[in-house]
């Protein structure tokens, strides 16, 4: 019989970190002892938030989940997830238009490393919606985004508005 994995890796940009990667890490917790939430550098899509500030926020934000452990990276994902010994990589799916894309993904990492599974999960109703590049958009323009981030995030989202 096979047991599950006893890490699994969730990476993003988390560019901000939002109530819907908070739902789909407490859900990975629930199915895996531990899950190792990667906060991608990823220079290409000019985030908002520089790597160190993700990783700090989401290090505070998550500092009540004890298996949730927050790593920043800048190489592949499946030679990151090999590092860590994570042979899982969650993946969230928040509508069918997510997944061609993830079935993409999914099979060039499975292509690169075959040892290395994707496990998809759809977060919960009330954060189908909620995207990061969202969030921004709506407080670059001036709009309350405290309903889909941690009050962290949101603090740290008004101060970079300010500016």
């Amino acid at each position: 019989m096979n047991t599950l994995p006893e890490r699994a890796i969730y990476a993003g940009t988390f560019d901000p970190l939002t109530t819907g990667h908070i739902d789909l890490i407490e859900r990975g917790l629930k199915l895996f002892p531990e899950v190792v939430v990667a906060v991608a550098a990823n220079p290409g899509k000019s985030p908002l938030f520089s790597l160190e500030e993700r990783v700090a926020m989401t290090t505070e934000v998550l500092s009540a989940h004890e298996n949730a452990k927050v790593v920043g990276f800048s190489t592949l994902l499946v030679d990151f997830a090999q590092q860590l010994g994570a042979s899982v990589i969650l993946r969230g799916l928040r509508a069918v238009s997510d997944f061609d894309f993830e079935f993409q993904l999914a099979s060039m990492n499975r292509r690169l490393n075959s040892s290395i599974e994707s496990v998809f999960l759809t977060p919960a109703e009330n954060h189908t919606f909620v995207s990061a590049s969202l969030v921004k958009e709506i407080g670059r323009l001036g709009g309350d985004v405290s309903q889909f981030v941690h009050p962290i995030v949101y603090e740290a989202l008004c101060e970079k508005f300010k500016q």
